[in-house]
């Protein structure tokens, strides 16, 4: 499909791209097919799509995946993608907001005996991150997810200890998921073209995290806790965050020399694995006191 046809096709059904839903739609097939490759997409595989836009990775999706499954929250674009009838018959277009859509019971839904379940999707730049954040809580579920994200989130997601992109989202990622970058893409792969670069990330859930089940959520109040003010030291950047309960000065400085490290320590000189252990430390301190 070409930038022509999709602007033919929008303006057809007095449609624009939306810049508040974050719509550049992908406009190349084989570019698409090529993501559905590198996203791991098999024959037998179930497939959730976050985003159908006009349809391109959706049949991409499904030329391989027994069964895809796409959100798409623009009532706009899902008119136009029944009435023009884009979609192959198995992929099920559901109009729905994936912020809001219960993941949970779709996986279920899809995930039938032997059926591996995946989620694909050209994630909108201004909600990506907290699409991530939704999916991390399914990896268990999931044989593995393939985003496509804005150049910095991917920067962030991928950054190490001492980067200045290594922020909360790294150590969520680093500890419960492994991350691979694929590949960049120019705006001029999309109509519109974004004013950024974007990135596809595949990822899948980390057999050996140190995460138990049920754990990450505590452990992620501690860890955006600690980058919550990066110009202060990580002691005094808890301290304010407005943990309940807040863990005393004392504590913290106690957990931070069990880790060997100094206690004017920054949040971005810890791994994540020191970030986990910290975490556990305080939120142990905190459960022991209120008892």
């Amino acid at each position: 499909m070409s930038v022509g046809q999709v602007r033919t096709l929008l303006e057809r059904h007095g449609l624009a791209p939306r810049r508040d839903l974050g719509q550049n739609f992908l406009v190349d097939p084989e570019l698409a097919r090529a993501l559905v490759r590198e996203a791991g997409v098999e024959p037998g595989d179930a497939v959730i799509e976050v985003g159908t836009g006009l349809g391109i990775l959706s049949r991409a999706l499904v030329e391989v995946a027994e069964r895809v499954v796409s959100l798409e929250v623009d009532s706009g674009l899902v008119r136009l993608l029944e009435a023009e009838a884009l979609l192959p018959e198995r992929v099920s277009l559901r109009h729905a907001d994936a912020l809001e859509a219960d993941l949970a019971a779709l996986v279920a839904e899809l995930g039938g005996p032997a059926r591996p379940v995946r989620l694909v999707a050209n994630l909108p730049y201004s909600v990506g991150s907290r699409i991530l954040r939704r999916v991390l809580d399914l990896r268990h579920d999931l044989v593995g997810w393939s985003v496509m994200v804005q150049k910095e989130v991917a920067d962030r997601i991928v950054a190490g200890p001492g980067s200045p992109d290594y922020g909360s989202l790294a150590v969520l990622h680093a500890l419960v998921a492994q991350v691979r970058r694929t590949r960049d893409l120019a705006p001029r792969c999309f109509h519109p073209p974004p004013g950024v670069t974007s990135a596809f990330l595949r990822l899948a859930p980390r057999p050996d995290s140190p995460v138990a089940p049920g754990e990450l959520a505590a452990v992620e109040r501690v860890v955006r806790a600690a980058f919550g003010r990066r110009r202060k030291t990580l002691v005094n950047s808890v301290r304010g965050a407005g943990l309940v309960p807040a863990p005393e000065p004392a504590t913290l400085r106690a957990a931070l020399l069990e880790l060997g490290q100094d206690v004017r320590v920054r949040a971005e000189r810890l791994s994540p694995d020191e970030h986990l252990a910290l975490a556990r430390r305080l939120l142990g301190a905190s459960a022991e006191a209120a008892r």
